[in-house]
């Protein structure tokens, strides 16, 4: 592995903040000055590849990374698009529950909660509606099946 990659993976590592492109970038530069945008980008989608980090893709915003690559779910909040982890003591076994129902061999899943952080809550409880609206109306992110729907009582 390249020094630049290393550094990279070590610096992403460090923070829960699961950081875009450009954070990562500033984290990266502290250590190596003469780094570019472009190389970070590159080595952020080639350790994604490698299974070494996670890429978070939500509709329509830029993608964040995860240094943390334990199977675990995201809450993504819909105004400030803060993501944080679920904590790890909840366990959903989606996988086993649709293999036996629908007979398909699942090999992974993505799983995101949206939703406003505790301060968007606060600040911003009357334009919900509208942020859920929004985010609904956003199709390549929002998946729904009537068996899928049917097997876990949604």
């Amino acid at each position: 592995m390249t020094r630049q990659r290393q550094v990279i993976l070590q610096e992403l590592r460090k923070v829960k903040s699961h950081p875009s492109v450009d954070e990562v970038y500033e984290m990266v530069r502290r250590l190596l000055p003469h780094i570019s945008l472009g190389t970070v980008y590159r080595n952020l989608e080639v350790l994604s590849e490698l299974g070494e980090i996670q890429k978070i893709e939500v509709c329509g915003k830029i993608k964040r990374f995860d240094g943390n690559i334990r199977d675990h779910y995201h809450l993504r909040c819909l105004n400030c698009h803060r993501i944080d982890d679920v904590p790890e003591n909840i366990h959903f076994d989606f996988n086993t529950s649709l293999n036996s129902e629908i007979g398909y061999s699942i090999t992974g899943h993505r799983l995101e909660f949206v939703g406003l952080c505790p301060e968007c809550s606060e600040q911003q409880g009357s334009r919900l509606s509208q942020k859920i609206q929004s985010h609904l109306n956003c199709t390549s992110s929002r998946f729904v099946d009537k068996d899928v729907s049917r097997v876990f009582n949604i």
